[in-house]
């Protein structure tokens, strides 16, 4: 069960509808905001669900259509029978087939496992039609394992086995206690992260069921997406958390340094892996700046509903 009040409980969609992948996979889509406003696309990471992007719907919705979709195997979205970062490409352009018009582009925005999404579909002609720019949001393109600061110790051949381990356990997360919310909060956020947001973020991934969780642990574990990255030419924003654990400050300025049309990196201080709900305005900022640029300019929000009902603190828009 999601939070359900505050800032970070899943808002109602205008409407739902079911995108069907080329292997038949249906995906969970839920559309945000007036069907002529400017289109944003969000695509959810491993182990969490639309309600991850909470934040950025609510700030987004009164100025833009926001489209967010449950990964296979997460939130309404059933298994499939594939597993595989090509069937992430294939389920991201199905949405955008289903939700864009013909001849409309969008703000396409992945974090983590959705970023990773957005890379993997970089070279196909149907992606690079409707993406008139990229945000990359707490992600890496391989070495996941290698790189990630889950356990402190040495880097090497034992830190990375039993991180694969931990992170592609089989055991059930069960229900969210203070210990689990404590483990959550370690692994994937920043240590001064708000009660509010580990609850969101907890009450969340714990809802992933455990079959989904492994099997897509398995294929984050022997990611390798270097290659697609060069294929990346929409112009594309980075944002990462000098605190992230699971995607290292590393991965965000490597690709930074590889894209072939980066325009901009954000470095979050002290946030960790779950950016959009540990920093929102930051997040939500840079999509309104893409929109704005890439888009064109939108109606004036006049629900006076943004970054002071959120709570953001100034550090969090200017980290």
């Amino acid at each position: 069960m999601h939070v359900t009040s505050g800032p970070y409980a899943p808002p109602v969609a205008r409407r739902e509808l079911v995108a069907v992948s080329v292997d038949g996979a249906r995906l969970h889509v839920e559309v945000h905001g007036e069907e002529d406003a400017p289109a944003v696309v969000l695509a959810h990471g491993w182990t969490c669900s639309t309600a991850f992007w909470a934040a950025q719907i609510r700030a987004l919705a009164a100025t833009h259509r926001v489209i967010a979709y449950d990964q296979r195997g997460h939130g309404r979205s059933p298994a499939g029978r594939a597993h595989s970062t090509t069937a992430l490409a294939d389920d991201l352009v199905a949405v955008l087939e289903a939700v864009l018009v013909p001849g409309e582009r969008a703000v396409v925005a992945g974090h983590s496992m959705g970023g990773m999404t957005i890379m993997a579909a970089a070279g196909r002609p149907e992606f690079a039609e409707r993406a008139a720019a990229v945000l990359l949001c707490s992600t890496g393109s391989s070495r996941l394992v290698a790189e990630a600061l889950v356990l402190p110790v040495r880097a090497g051949r034992l830190r990375s086995r039993v991180t694969g381990a931990v992170l592609g356990s089989r055991a059930p997360l069960g229900p969210v206690t203070p210990v689990a919310r404590k483990v959550l909060k370690y692994a994937t956020m920043g240590p001064g992260s708000a009660p509010d947001k580990v609850e969101a973020c907890a009450r969340i991934v714990h809802a992933c069921p455990t079959g989904a969780r492994h099997a897509w642990s398995q294929v984050l574990a022997g990611l390798d997406l270097d290659a697609d990255v060069a294929r990346l030419t929409a112009p594309t924003a980075v944002i990462g958390g000098t605190a992230d654990r699971l995607t290292p400050i590393v991965h965000a300025r490597g690709l930074a340094a590889a894209l072939p049309n980066c325009v901009g990196l954000t470095e979050l201080t002290g946030m960790g892996h779950m950016t959009p709900v540990e920093a929102p305005g930051a997040v939500t900022g840079v999509l309104r700046e893409l929109a704005e640029l890439y888009l064109g300019p939108t109606r004036p929000d006049t629900t006076d509903q943004g970054i002071t009902d959120l709570g953001i603190t100034e550090k969090e828009k200017t980290p």
